[in-house]
């Protein structure tokens, strides 16, 4: 199963929890400090909310979770074809999770994300641990020097 993912940076992390468990009338998958993300079955998404991850309101990142590793070595290898320029993160620890993942830009900055979750994560470092996940001084979107890019 494969599902679009939607990473929005908040101010007020309950807050957002609250307007998103009402709008999509679920609760979130995971809530951990200035994290929470929701699996949305219907329509398919996994929407992730950054408190303090850049300006309030924006699109943190975009990106695609897809099931195995081996469907991130597909997207890999489809997307390299094509001709876009890809980053490999193999059992990195982002968003709580430890992930296998491509990353690819796209126009006017947006980063997207092709990634599977392999395992759950916890400790204080979890939310970003590696310099590509949620360090606003390393992952500044083109034009948009407050917003920062996580997975």
């Amino acid at each position: 199963m494969s599902r679009v993912q939607l990473a929005l940076n908040v101010s007020n992390l309950d807050e957002a929890i609250a307007f998103y468990a009402k709008y999509f009338n679920t609760e979130p998958a995971k809530v951990r400090p200035g994290y929470a993300n929701f699996a949305i079955l219907e329509p398919p998404l996994k929407l992730v909310l950054i408190e303090g991850g850049g300006q309030p309101g924006s699109i943190n990142h975009l990106g695609v979770e897809v099931a195995t590793t081996d469907d991130v070595a597909a997207a890999t290898t489809r997307l390299a074809e094509r001709g876009l320029a890809t980053e490999v993160e193999e059992q990195t620890t982002c968003c709580y999770a430890v992930q296998d993942k491509v990353w690819v830009d796209g126009p006017d900055g947006s980063r997207w994300e092709t990634y599977t979750v392999l395992a759950d994560a916890n400790g204080p470092e979890s939310l970003g641990g590696d310099e590509r996940c949620c360090n606003p001084a390393t992952l500044q979107i083109a034009d948009a020097p407050t917003a920062s890019t996580c997975c």
